[in-house]
C-alpha cells in the first residue's frame, strides 16, 4: 500500500519551507517535502524581507533568529540619473522607504540572503520533527475526485533516479519555482503581462567605493544601462546591472563576475566600485508573468515564482510567495479541523490570484520606467512618483482582499442584534491588515502590541473595543449570553467536552481552536477589574487590555481614537488568522 500524507510538498525554497513552517505550527500534520537540489542555498537569490512579511515571520517567532544575523536595514531609497551632460550620474532624489502614510512597526526593508533565511525556516523544521527529502523530484500526480481521504495520487523519484516512491495525500502544494513541475503537470499555462524578458545579472560581495550612497538602496538610470543598490549589512553589498538585449544574447559571457562589474562601474561612472570579494552572482530571464489558476479540485495548489513572476526592481518575489504559503496553511488547517468548509480553500487561488495581478501592473510600469533612460527632469519626478504612489502596495500593506466569506463588504450596515456595541465608522478596512495597535496588558501591566500578543494559531481575533467599562457593563454581559446560546456558532464550534480550559497554555483559545476574544477598555489599567466581566469572557483574563498606554503621548484612549471607535461606546473587529480585517 502507497504511504498516506496529509500534505505533499514539492519545492523547499523560502515559500515551500513557509508552508511547512506554518502548518508544523498549526497541527500534527504529516508532511512528505522534498526538493531537487541536494543541499540547500548557501547564498543568493532572494534578499528583502518587506515590512508586512517581517510581522507575519514576528508572529511565528522567526523574527529573533533572523535578527541573529544582523541584516541590512534599508530606511531609505536614493534615485540616481544621468548629469546633464549624460557622462555621469547624480543624486537626483531620496524617499523613505516607507513614507509616513505607511503605519509600520517597522519602516525599513531587512535585506538578508536567501541561505540564511532557509537557514533559519529548516532550523525551525528540525526542531518540529519535520525534514526536507534531497534530491527528490516530483514525475506525476492525479488528483481522484471527491469523496476519497486520500485523492492524490502523487509519484515521486530521485533525481538520479534510481529510487521512485508513490504515496497518496490529502493535499499537493508546489513551490517549485518559475519552471514550476507541479503546474505543468496540472496543465495551467502562465499568462504574461509583458512579452519583453529582461534579463538581469547579479553580484554580492564585499566593496571598496567612493559612490556616496553605498550603504542606502539605490536605482540608478544612465544612459549607459540602469542599476540597483542593496546594502545588506555588514560591509555586504548587492548590485543588479540590468542586460542590454544585446548583452543578454551571450547569457553566460554576461554572467562572469568581471562582466558583471565592468558594467556596473560603466553606469555609474564617474563613480567607481572595487570588489574586496565576491560571495555570489549570478545572471537569470524574468518577466511579468501569472499563472492562470492556482489550485485544482483544491487539492492541489502552487504558490510563490511557480503562479507569479516579476522583476527584482519592486523586492516583491520572495514577500508574495511567503504571503501565498500563510494564505493557505490556516485555511487548509480549519478545513482539516473540521471548523470551516471545504469551500473555504476557494478564498486562495481569489485573493493571491488578485493580489498578485495588482503587483505585476505596478512592476510592469516601474520596470518600463526603470528601463528608460530618459534624462528629463519629468521622467525623473514621474519615476520617483511612481515609487511613493505604490509604497503601500511595495510594503505589504496594501493588499487588499476583495469581498467574500470572509471579508466584509462594508462596515456601514452591519449591526448586532445581541448588545449595544455595535460596528461604527472607522478607520478599519475590511481586507487590508490590522494597524500596529498599542495597549497594556491588564493581568501584568506590560505594555504590549496588540496586533501581536497573540502568536500565528489558525484563529480568528476578536477584538472587542469595550469603551468605558461601567458604561459598557450592560452590552458585554447581553452578548455573553448570545455568545453562550446553544444555536450560537461560538457555542458549535466549543470542544466536544464543553469545558473550558483555564491552563495557560490554552490562555489564546480557551474555547475552541476557532477563535480567541479581546477586550480593550477605555480605562486606566487599575481600574479595569477582570473579575467583574460576564461569565463567557473570564477565560480570556490574559486578554484584558486597558487603553492607557504610557508611552502613548495622550495615553488613554489613543487606540480608541486610531481606529476611529468612539471612546465610549467602541466597537468591534474581527481579524483573521492571517492578520487581514474580516470585519469591523
Amino acid at each position: 500500500m502507497p504511504e498516506k500524507y496529509d500534505v505533499v510538498i514539492v519545492g523547499a525554497g523560502p515559500v515551500g519551507l513557509m508552508f511547512s513552517a506554518c502548518l508544523a505550527r498549526l497541527g500534527s500534520y504529516k508532511i512528505k517535502h522534498i526538493d531537487n537540489r541536494a543541499e540547500p542555498t548557501a547564498i543568493g537569490r532572494a534578499d528583502g524581507i518587506q515590512a508586512r512579511t517581517l510581522d507575519v515571520l514576528e508572529n511565528m517567532g522567526l523574527k529573533r533568529p533572523i535578527w541573529a544575523f544582523r541584516p541590512g536595514l534599508i530606511f531609505e531609497v536614493a534615485f540616481w540619473g544621468a548629469t546633464p551632460d549624460g557622462h555621469g550620474v547624480r543624486r537626483i532624489g531620496t524617499t523613505k522607504s516607507y513614507p509616513d502614510h505607511v503605519d509600520t512597526r517597522y519602516p525599513f526593508t531587512t535585506a538578508l540572503h536567501q541561505g540564511r533565511i532557509e537557514g533559519v525556516f529548516l532550523d525551525d523544521l528540525r526542531s518540529r520533527g519535520v525534514e526536507i527529502q534531497r534530491p527528490w523530484t516530483i514525475r506525476a500526480a492525479t488528483s481522484r475526485g471527491p469523496g476519497v481521504e486520500y485523492p492524490v495520487d502523487v509519484e515521486l523519484a530521485s533525481v538520479d533516479g534510481t529510487a521512485v516512491e508513490k504515496v497518496q495525500t490529502k493535499y499537493l502544494f508546489g513551490a517549485d519555482g518559475a519552471h514550476s513541475v507541479v503546474r505543468n503537470l496540472m496543465n495551467i499555462p502562465m499568462i504574461y503581462k509583458d512579452p519583453t524578458v529582461h534579463v538581469w545579472s547579479v553580484i554580492d560581495g564585499v566593496v571598496k567605493t567612493d559612490f556616496p550612497d553605498i550603504e542606502i538602496k539605490c536605482t540608478v538610470r544612465s544612459p549607459r544601462g540602469s542599476c540597483m543598490i542593496i546594502p545588506q549589512g555588514n560591509n555586504h553589498i548587492r548590485i543588479y546591472v540590468q542586460i542590454s538585449p544585446d548583452e543578454s544574447k551571450k547569457l553566460s559571457a554576461s554572467a562572469s563576475p568581471e562582466r558583471i562589474q565592468r558594467m556596473a562601474n560603466e553606469i555609474l561612472r564617474p563613480y567607481h566600485v572595487e570588489w574586496i570579494s565576491v560571495d555570489w552572482y549570478s545572471a537569470y530571464h524574468i518577466g511579468q508573468g501569472i499563472s492562470q489558476k492556482y489550485s485544482l479540485d483544491n487539492r492541489i495548489f502552487i504558490g510563490g515564482d511557480a503562479c507569479h513572476t516579476h522583476s527584482p526592481k519592486a523586492g516583491q518575489g520572495m514577500n508574495y510567495g511567503l504571503l501565498d504559503a500563510h494564505n493557505l496553511s490556516w485555511k487548509l488547517h480549519l478545513v482539516e479541523s473540521n471548523l470551516m468548509r471545504r469551500e473555504l480553500l476557494h478564498t486562495y487561488e481569489t485573493e493571491r490570484h488578485a493580489v498578485a495581478s495588482r503587483l505585476i501592473d505596478f512592476d510592469a510600469t516601474y520596470a518600463g520606467l526603470f528601463s528608460s533612460h530618459n534624462p528629463s527632469q519629468q521622467a525623473n519626478d514621474e519615476f520617483i512618483h511612481i515609487f511613493q504612489q505604490n509604497s503601500l502596495l511595495t510594503s505589504g500593506y496594501g493588499v487588499e482582499y476583495p469581498p467574500s466569506t470572509l471579508t466584509a463588504a462594508t462596515t456601514n450596515n452591519q449591526s448586532s442584534s445581541s448588545s449595544n456595541i455595535t460596528p461604527s465608522q472607522t478607520t478599519l478596512q475590511p481586507g487590508r491588515s490590522f494597524p500596529p495597535t498599542n495597549v497594556t496588558r491588564v493581568i501584568d501591566a506590560h505594555d504590549v502590541p496588540l496586533e501581536r500578543d497573540v502568536p500565528f494559531n489558525g484563529s480568528f481575533n476578536i477584538y472587542i473595543f469595550a469603551g468605558e467599562q461601567p458604561h459598557q457593563t450592560q452590552a458585554l454581559t447581553d452578548l455573553s449570553n448570545h455568545l453562550t446560546r446553544r444555536n450560537s456558532v461560538f457555542s458549535r464550534t466549543r470542544r466536544s467536552t464543553q469545558t473550558t480550559d483555564l491552563s495557560y497554555e490554552s490562555r489564546h483559545n480557551p474555547h475552541s481552536a476557532l477563535y480567541t476574544f479581546s477586550l480593550v477598555f477605555n480605562a486606566t489599567r487599575s481600574s479595569v477589574d477582570i473579575t467583574a466581566l460576564p461569565p463567557f469572557f473570564q477565560p480570556y483574563r490574559y486578554h484584558v487590555y486597558s487603553d492607557d498606554v504610557r508611552r502613548q503621548p495622550s495615553r488613554q484612549g489613543t487606540a480608541h481614537a486610531k481606529l476611529g471607535f468612539d471612546p465610549r461606546e467602541g466597537g468591534v473587529v474581527v481579524v483573521r488568522p492571517d492578520g487581514g480585517i474580516s470585519w469591523g
